[in-house]
């Protein structure tokens, strides 16, 4: 990860994962439920403080940290090579249409990383942009639950399944979150 995006310790992160070539692969349940499963994993057992969070049809958003004694750039690496293998398998196993153009498209990019074997599924770095004031921090939470309304699927942010704003909007969402006040 570039000094650009770099992560410090103690700080709330605005983060991008961005499928590469922006594959649209959250469209199937079965591979959503993937990344639930592993952020929740992460939450239970790995220190992950998750604040908001959407999952689009090819990227994840969330505000997150890490707990005291954890490190958040860990977290992500982990999450990010468990769900890869996870979701390749999947595509592998599942009766998917899409199945030997997405394992195509991830192959490729896997032949030009030498750390990366067979298939390459994330893109690079996490685009972590480091939550200074308050406003950037409510800017990035309106900008994470209203993503599902931008794109048209959902009416009102509360309405998509696979976000917090649910949580926001007093109800109980997918995933454990904490609160911003």
């Amino acid at each position: 990860m570039g000094i650009k995006n770099k992560i410090h310790e103690g700080h709330l992160h605005y983060l991008t994962l961005t499928v590469v070539d922006w594959i649209d692969v959250f469209t199937r349940p079965i591979y959503r439920h993937i990344i639930l499963d592993s952020l929740k994993f992460c939450q239970e057992r790995k220190g992950l403080e998750l604040y908001a969070w959407v999952l689009m049809s090819n990227h994840l958003h969330m505000i997150a940290a890490a707990k005291d004694g954890f490190h958040l750039s860990d977290i992500l690496r982990d999450f990010k090579k468990f769900t890869s293998r996870s979701i390749v398998t999947a595509i592998q196993m599942e009766n998917e249409s899409r199945r030997e153009w997405m394992l195509h498209r991830f192959q490729f990019p896997a032949n030009v990383h030498s750390k990366v074997i067979n298939h390459k599924f994330w893109q690079d770095g996490n685009e972590a942009k480091e939550i200074h004031s308050n406003e950037f921090l409510q800017q990035k939470l309106d900008y994470i639950h209203q993503n599902p309304v931008r794109a048209e699927i959902v009416q009102e942010p509360e309405h998509y399944l696979y976000s917090s704003a649910i949580d926001y909007a007093g109800g109980k969402g997918l995933l454990p979150i904490i609160l911003i006040d």
